[in-house]
């Protein structure tokens, strides 16, 4: 049966001829069960991490299994899409030999085409970025005027607006 801090402190000697001082022997006693309590709360608290590790690691042994199945299935669904696409190119390619000509011809014209469009949308790109920057500075500028300042500095007198405001309340 495990110690435990109610049976050191239970625990009683018999005396002998100058046997052990008493106090002494109490206070180690006092000090065992102290320690005692310790150890057996962080024993408790390291089996109760313990326990919450195993569940963690049950779940993610449970993720494991279900990955590893998710994997089997994915890595049969890919053979099975690739077999198709094997099929279908094959039949892509038949059809392309048919047609080489006119599609090389076709793609050739879309691809000048093509190129053209991304040189003008540059050039677009450009000139809006140019315009932009632009329009912000002279923005800026606007922000940066004197003329803020000097709006600033103006002062209204209330005292004859006090007055008008007067004569309208009597019309």
């Amino acid at each position: 049966m495990a110690l435990t801090p109610v049976d050191i402190h239970n625990k009683e000697f018999s005396r002998g001829w100058k046997g052990y001082n008493e106090d002494e022997v109490n206070s180690f006693l006092d000090q065992v069960i102290k320690e005692f309590e310790i150890i057996l709360r962080e024993k408790k608290e390291l089996e109760d991490k313990l326990a919450g590790m195993d569940e963690r690691l049950g779940h993610f042994s449970s993720i494991e299994d279900t990955l590893h199945k998710s994997i089997v299935v994915a890595q049969e669904a890919a053979e099975e899409v690739k077999g198709n696409a094997q099929k279908e190119a094959k039949l892509i390619i038949r059809e392309a030999e048919k047609n080489a000509d006119r599609i090389v011809n076709e793609s050739l014209s879309k691809a000048r085409k093509i190129a053209l469009e991304i040189e003008e949308l540059k050039k677009q790109s450009k000139v809006f970025r140019r315009r932009f920057k632009m329009l912000i500075e002279a923005q800026l500028d606007l922000i940066d005027h004197d003329d803020w300042d000097k709006l600033m500095e103006y002062e209204v007198d209330t005292t004859e607006l006090r007055g008008l405001e007067e004569v309208e309340s009597e019309y």
